[in-house]
């Protein structure tokens, strides 16, 4: 009998100590690795964590990052990832990631569909296929998979709170894509969850931050975009940047399985309001205001979609499941740092 057995008991476990620490330390990868991302490794890299070494008094998770540009591998490289070249519109590309993580942060947006594609085809995530593919070839590992989704899930709600019990009304080609990612997500969850796969799903709204490439509304305040008059406003929601980056954190290692979670802030006002109040902190004018049948001339269908619909995002789950202690509790906060950030209206413009 091998010395490690006992009789009665059988085969000794070794307690998680007792393993080596590369064993030890979690690993993490992270998949569409932009801004917020980015951020999730300088929260990081900032709590004095090692993301990349194995050694025995290494601290923090090992964090590899998935990218299909080989310019952005030193830069990945330089904030304490591992880089792995890999493509989510090329599954072969994807092979290497089964088994290589425990835990999966979920980024990458759906790729735009070419010119021509109707629905369905217009509405489905194929990257999200392709990498879920990849996370299950070996089996009996399965990750717990934290994705980034949209509130415009939840397509127009008039205006009232929205919580994540809401039923989803998505309208439009680029949050359908959103609603199919979901789907394949809680259906690959039920799948391999005896193989330890869990999903756990953010709903973010609009993202801001100074220091975020269009993360503020300057550019529209100087291009003079109007907005809808006070009777014809629709009610959005917003996140900071470095806010939306620990919600991520959060639920990367306190997310409930299977569970949807709102992150937004505490705002709760009309896009006009919002617009008004940057134009005051930057001391710019306040945009034309127009009715919705003068924007239906005038704006691109884009910027209209998100004028037709109207939802205040309730964060209480945010706040009491996964324990997110706001930054930036409202956008007057957010705006006023990105200010700071920016500059004023007109040493932005010149930087341009």
């Amino acid at each position: 009998m091998p010395s490690n057995q006992n009789p009665r008991s059988g085969p000794r476990q070794l307690p998680l100590t007792a393993l080596p620490a590369r064993f030890r330390r979690q690993r993490v990868l992270i998949v569409g690795c932009g801004d917020v991302g980015q951020r999730l490794l300088r929260l990081w890299r900032g709590a004095g964590q090692d993301l990349c070494t194995a050694g025995p008094n290494a601290r923090g998770p090992l964090v590899r990052a998935l990218t299909s540009s080989p310019q952005r591998v030193a830069g990945l490289r330089a904030l304490g990832a591992t880089p792995l070249l890999g493509n989510l519109d090329d599954a072969r590309s994807l092979r290497r990631l089964a088994g290589l993580a425990q835990r999966v942060v979920h980024l990458a947006p759906p790729a735009q569909p070419q010119a021509g594609v109707l629905p369905p085809a217009a509405t489905r995530d194929l990257r999200s296929r392709n990498l879920l593919r990849a996370l299950v070839a070996k089996a009996g590992q399965a990750p717990h998979v934290v994705y980034g989704s949209t509130s415009g899930v939840y397509g127009n709600w008039d205006g009232e709170w929205v919580s994540e019990t809401h039923a989803l009304r998505a309208s439009t080609a680029r949050a359908l894509r959103r609603v199919d990612a979901e789907r394949q997500l809680r259906q690959w969850a039920l799948r391999f969850g005896a193989s330890g796969a869990a999903v756990h799903v953010l709903r973010i709204p609009g993202i801001y931050a100074g220091d975020r490439e269009g993360g503020t509304p300057l550019g529209r305040l100087q291009r003079g975009t109007p907005l809808l008059r006070r009777e014809d406003d629709v009610y959005t929601s917003h996140i900071h940047a470095d806010d939306l980056a620990r919600a991520v954190e959060r639920a990367l290692w306190r997310g409930r399985p299977q569970r949807v979670t709102n992150v937004a802030d505490d705002s709760a006002m009309p896009m006009g309001d919002y617009f008004d109040l940057a134009a005051d902190l930057w001391r710019l004018p306040h945009p034309e205001r127009i009715s919705l049948a003068q924007a239906e001339q005038q704006l691109s269908p884009t910027l209209l979609s998100f004028m037709r619909e109207s939802r205040r995002l309730s964060n209480t789950r945010m706040r009491k499941e996964l324990g997110v202690v706001l930054r930036y509790q409202t956008v007057h906060h957010g705006l006023q740092a990105a200010v700071y950030l920016v500059g004023s209206a007109g040493s932005a413009a010149a930087a341009d």
